[in-house]
């Protein structure tokens, strides 16, 4: 999967993201409709910015997108719900989280980090 362009996605709403990604896709509205499974109306709305978008539907989105389903909740404004989930039963994932936010962390630390962990139970 490719990641969103971010500096494109930065000046981008979700909608007009969806609209673009599906456009460069060359994808006709009826037809992105029918894969994600929802009427040509709702993406209509949902392009314009003019509705909240379900969790379920942007994981589609994505998918139908070739994009990072996270990368793509993040620009919906949404975080996976088994990510909150994790984080409600974990709390020092939520205190790991606030001190990255705090320490400014880069996304290359992120990463660092993240390889880190996965080292650890090996």
């Amino acid at each position: 999967m490719t990641a969103v362009d971010t500096a494109a996605s930065a000046a981008e709403t979700f909608g007009a993201t969806v609209r673009r990604l599906r456009q460069e896709k060359e994808i006709g509205l009826r037809e992105f409709a029918r894969r994600v499974n929802i009427s040509p109306s709702f993406l209509t709305a949902i392009e314009k910015g003019g509705c909240a978008v379900p969790e379920e539907r942007v994981v589609a989105f994505a998918k139908a997108l070739d994009q990072d389903v996270d990368e793509f909740l993040a620009l919906a404004g949404q975080v996976s719900s088994d990510l909150d989930e994790y984080i409600r039963t974990h709390r020092a994932v939520a205190t790991f989280l606030r001190v990255a936010r705090d320490k400014n962390l880069s996304d290359e630390d992120i990463k660092t980090l993240t390889h880190l962990a996965g080292r650890i139970k090996e």
